[in-house]
């Protein structure tokens, strides 16, 4: 018994050795959270391409606030988070300030203190209309693009096209005939389509729009990129109305403003190739 000796019993011997499972509270942290974040983590390189873009983009934020006023959160914070939720594929803002309230990470990236208080999920539906009137998601990845090509990144020979389906904010029940009916349509020969005859209440714009014959048709938009084909990098990116012809009329669209349409091509102007699935009617090795 001399081995246990100053305890009563064995087992609070054990206790002891193996330490306890209490938890105090700290009421201060002297460790920087960006002492805690992996120096190979992959959003160190992200958060350092975004900064350097929305540097540039500075005076474009300027215009968008009023000069009085109370001050409003950082678009460049918004933005970060919004990022966020697209990289790890978060279904909701409101899921998204949940990881930003106990997830070191997230803070880190989006740039908030462990002490500081997440916002409410109001503020991206405030602020989501101000940074669409801007372009500011047009203007960032251009900025971002940049980058890529001062460090040789970008090709300007095989690009690839490629759209998706975008489920609006509007249901199905929110579609009502309309009064008088059209007497011409959007489809082929001016034929009268369902979306032309019925729009919707709380999302004009949206259509109903099948991806394939035996879906259902959803009120939705289509996304629409191309990616440049050596690094797999997004060069131009847009969203239309959902149509059957849409995704070509987009990539059409996307290729004068990168220089590369049918009307800019001269003798001396370098072939290009643009692939696409069935959808977009086009094929590699051959001109738009």
């Amino acid at each position: 018994m001399k081995r246990y000796e100053g305890f009563h019993k064995p087992m609070e011997y054990v206790r002891r050795m193996r330490g306890n499972d209490e938890q105090q509270g700290a009421a201060f942290s002297y460790i920087n959270p960006e002492e805690r974040i992996p120096a190979e983590h992959p959003l160190r390189r992200i958060r350092a391409m975004v900064d350097t873009a929305l540097r540039e983009m500075s005076l474009h934020f300027a215009a968008l606030y009023a000069r009085r006023g109370r001050p409003s959160i950082p678009p460049e914070k918004l933005l970060r988070a919004l990022l966020l939720q697209i990289l790890y594929a978060l279904r909701s803002e409101r899921q998204l300030m949940e990881q930003m309230n106990y997830n070191l990470l997230f803070r880190w990236f989006v740039g908030l203190n462990p002490d500081d208080a997440v916002w409410d999920v109001t503020v991206f539906t405030k602020n989501r209309e101000r940074l669409l009137q801007g372009e500011i998601a047009q203007r960032l990845l251009e900025a971002v693009l940049e980058q890529a090509r001062a460090h040789d990144l970008l090709s300007a020979e095989h690009f690839t096209v490629d759209g998706t389906l975008l489920e609006a904010w509007a249901s199905r029940r929110s579609f009502v005939p309309k009064d008088p009916p059209p007497t011409a349509g959007s489809g082929s020969g001016g034929k009268i389509l369902l979306r032309d005859t019925h729009p919707s209440t709380t999302d004009p714009e949206a259509r109903l729009y099948k991806k394939s014959t035996a879906g259902e048709s959803k009120p939705s938009y289509l996304g629409h990129v191309i990616v440049e084909n050596r690094k797999g990098l997004v060069v131009a990116a847009c969203a239309t109305w959902s149509s059957t012809t849409a995704e070509r009329e987009a990539a059409l669209q996307m290729l004068d403003e990168m220089g590369c349409g049918a009307g800019q091509v001269t003798e001396h102007t370098p072939r290009i190739t643009l692939g696409a699935d069935e959808r977009g009617k086009f094929h590699r090795g051959k001109k738009p």
